[in-house]
């Protein structure tokens, strides 16, 4: 599933070809996605994309007069083309710009969306209940100390709770805990403030790197561009289980929790 790195570099790659373009045409083939895309999607033509922003893994095109919300879902990917490139199987939606180029949602799971809202789009109810976004300063280990008081849920479920902050997926989460030296399975509550300081640290530090390196291919990420993300080469943990410990040699361990892998070094992480 592509994760906050990816859904970022996404947006970087497409931003210098969609920004300030007029959009001609939008191409739905399919409109069976994880939510119907609307018959008002077509309320783009006309208009010209004036932001490119993301919220979590949504993109964000923002128009004068409303905002198309994207999401890749589990095996999306966008990809900027000429116009006339003849579309594949799982090629679901073109938008058609003024400059010869078009958006192509490719989604072979078809768990992705495609909306669009006239409203604030912070108010729209896929959005509005989000946390913070890790890599700006509302963000940060005070925050969450103040936030994990009294929980008794995981610290790995705590950080990937999109309620507490967003894009921090099964893989970055795997990453961050072992940078910062947790357990995944201590309690969130019974962490301290200068561990959450360095948590933190790592969440930003790691998902930084991610975006830096073209996000993470496990299976089929690519970005706009059609290149691989490269950050998988730098995994400390997450699909290593049973490989030894970059840090102290002892065999990192495999468990699941909310049906997700995790993998830890029972040594390294407390």
């Amino acid at each position: 599933m592509p994760e906050l790195p990816e859904v970022e570099v996404s947006r970087l790659g497409i931003t210098p070809h969609l920004l300030g373009e007029s959009v001609m045409r939008v191409v739905v083939r399919n409109p069976s996605l994880r939510w119907p895309v609307p018959a008002e999607i077509q309320e783009l033509v006309g208009l010209t994309i004036v932001g490119i922003r993301r919220r979590a893994k949504y993109l964000l095109l923002e128009t004068d007069w409303g905002t198309a919300i994207l999401h890749l879902g589990m095996s999306g990917n966008l990809k900027v083309l000429p116009q006339g490139t003849p579309a594949g199987k799982h090629d679901h939606v073109d938008i058609e710009l003024a400059n010869g180029k078009l958006l192509r949602l490719n989604d072979p799971r078809r768990f992705g969306c495609l909306l669009w809202t006239r409203e604030p789009v912070e108010q729209h109810p896929l959005l509005a209940r989000l946390g913070p976004e890790p890599l700006t300063e509302a963000f940060d280990g005070d925050y969450l100390y103040q936030r994990s008081r009294g929980r008794k849920t995981a610290v790995k479920q705590f950080i990937m709770d999109n309620q507490i902050v967003v894009g921090v997926g099964n893989i970055y989460a795997n990453e961050s805990l072992f940078g910062a030296g947790i357990s995944p399975k201590r309690e969130a509550g019974n962490i301290g403030r200068e561990r959450y300081l360095t948590l933190a640290g790592e969440i930003k530090a790691v998902l930084a790197r991610a975006i830096g390196q073209g996000g993470t291919t496990l299976k089929d990420f690519t970005g706009s561009d059609g290149k691989p993300g490269y950050f998988v080469q730098e995994l400390q943990v997450y699909g290593r289980a049973g490989q030894p410990c970059t840090r102290c040699g002892a065999l990192l361990r495999e468990v699941r929790m909310n049906g997700r892998s995790t993998v830890f070094c029972p040594l390294c992480q407390r």
